[in-house]
């Protein structure tokens, strides 16, 4: 038989229960309601705007490592997105190779800077081209290719870095050549610099800026014909495409107002580079 006693703790013991079924219940709802919003939506609820940059990744982003203050193209062109969106721009901190990661784990609302790959694609959204980029290469001295068939050979030693678009597009060019697939962009320099290839497959920006800080690495050529890509920005795969359609408005905008041009050539001049540094053929 219950007493009144025993049956009174049962009906606690019960409030317990339920109580703590509708705390679980109150904090999936809320984990549910979270995720269920857009990054558009938490952009604008939370008035910040997260892009991620490179602190040595000039000209595209670089971070003064005494004042903290990012710098950049990237960054000029974030800021002015921040502004026309009327909310703060945050810069996260982030590398090239770990940006769509970043961005699939909500640390980041955008990636610019992004060349777009067919397995890049299949993980997040990518926009219109921000610009055209010509691939190029960097040359060790004494070494002058004119065409991509004179660095298609076997005895060419080319280096990339591993999974890029400078990887995807020279494994393209060049399927006859001897590729060396490294890490990252600066240690694929590195081999270069020490004798161990032939040639650095790179995007026409990074190879001036390779060769202007340290010429004895050889000549930034662009092999005919010339081929390349598009850095575009990337954003979290979603079902709902406002951020991405958002973007892709406001860069056309920008692009006709001269905007980003303007970040570009900024960025160069302040690695050192002009237009007169450009390899013969590629125009900007």
């Amino acid at each position: 038989m219950v007493t009144r006693r025993e049956f009174a703790g049962l009906l606690g013991g019960g409030a317990i229960v339920a109580a703590a079924v509708g705390a679980s219940s109150k904090a999936a709802n809320a984990q549910a309601a979270s995720a269920a919003t857009t990054t558009f939506q938490q952009v604008m609820s939370s008035k910040k705007l997260r892009i991620g940059g490179v602190p040595t990744g000039a000209p595209w982003t670089v971070r003064d490592r005494e004042t903290g203050q990012w710098g950049g193209q990237f960054y000029d062109i974030g800021k002015a997105l921040a502004t026309d969106m009327e909310v703060e721009l945050e810069m996260v901190e982030t590398t090239w190779g770990t940006g769509i990661l970043d961005l699939q784990a909500n640390k980041l609302d955008v990636m610019f800077g992004m060349n777009p790959t067919p397995k890049r694609a299949l993980a997040v959204d990518f926009t219109v081209p921000v610009y055209n980029s010509a691939l190029t290469v960097i040359a060790k001295p004494g070494f002058e290719p004119k065409t991509w068939a004179d660095l298609n050979k076997p005895e060419v030693k080319l280096v990339v870095d591993m999974g890029s678009a400078h990887d995807q597009v020279a494994s393209r060019l060049c399927p006859n050549a001897t590729i060396t697939r490294l890490k990252t962009l600066d240690e694929a320099t590195m081999a270069l610099s020490t004798g161990r290839a032939d040639a650095q497959a790179i995007f026409w920006q990074g190879g001036v800026k390779a060769v202007k800080t340290n010429p004895r690495l050889g000549t930034c050529i662009a092999p005919l014909p010339l081929f390349g890509s598009t850095s575009n920005a990337a954003v979290r795969r979603e079902t709902d495409k406002t951020m991405r359609d958002f973007l892709n408005t406001w860069i056309v905008y920008a692009q006709g107002l001269g905007l980003v041009r303007e970040a570009v050539l900024n960025s160069l001049l302040k690695v050192d580079i002009t237009l007169e540094d450009l390899p013969s053929g590629v125009t900007f």
